[in-house]
């Protein structure tokens, strides 16, 4: 369905479709964006990925979320290649500069992608949303235990930032990051 609704409309970041993918952390997003880009892919469109969390410098990154996006959007808004320096979570410092080369389809994924600042450039933005405490687990999951304050308070920050953006308010689509199948018509199997 996303990317069925992406083609229908028209590229707005020069030839490119950008698809933003955003929502609170753990709650979906790169799942959907990796199966979104194997879906073009295997109908014949090329399909570049970023991730956020590449673009952020760290754990309080995310109100620079604006200017980490402008070397990779400002140019493939020209047709040019994009680029950002990506993050080392490991070592706490930005690491390789990534080259982004237009493509049909760009999804930008995470915290922040939506920006509305750059809403001009966006195709598509999808709200991808799951409870809190699943996200939570998620997180934890990944990420370890023991960094369990850090993602507390990167989600009060997420908090802040998508409301101060109205981030889910402005979705075209709000999608249900908790990998449940609703329910078909009765008597029908899932």
């Amino acid at each position: 369905m996303v990317l069925d609704l992406a083609r229908e409309r028209a590229p707005r970041l020069a030839g490119s479709r950008l698809v933003c993918l955003d929502g609170p952390a753990g709650s979906g997003k790169t799942t959907l964006a990796v199966a979104l880009a194997d879906l073009a892919t295997s109908a014949g469109l090329d399909a570049h990925v970023v991730h956020m969390d590449d673009l952020y410098d760290g754990w309080e990154g995310l109100p620079r979320v604006g200017e980490a996006l402008a070397p990779l959007l400002g140019p493939l808004a020209t047709g040019a290649p994009g680029r950002y320096r990506r993050y080392d979570w490991h070592r706490a410092a930005l690491a390789e500069t990534v080259t982004v080369p237009p493509a049909p389809l760009l999804v930008l994924e995470g915290v922040g992608s939506g920006l509305a600042a750059w809403w001009h450039h966006q195709t598509l933005l999808v709200w991808v949303e799951a409870p809190s405490a699943l996200r939570l687990a998620r997180g934890l999951e990944r990420d370890g235990a023991d960094l369990a304050d850090r993602w507390r308070a990167w989600r009060t920050a997420e908090d802040l930032h998508h409301t101060a953006d109205r981030t889910r308010e402005r979705a075209d689509l709000v999608v249900d990051g908790t990998g449940r199948t609703p329910p078909g018509p009765p008597g029908e199997a899932p």
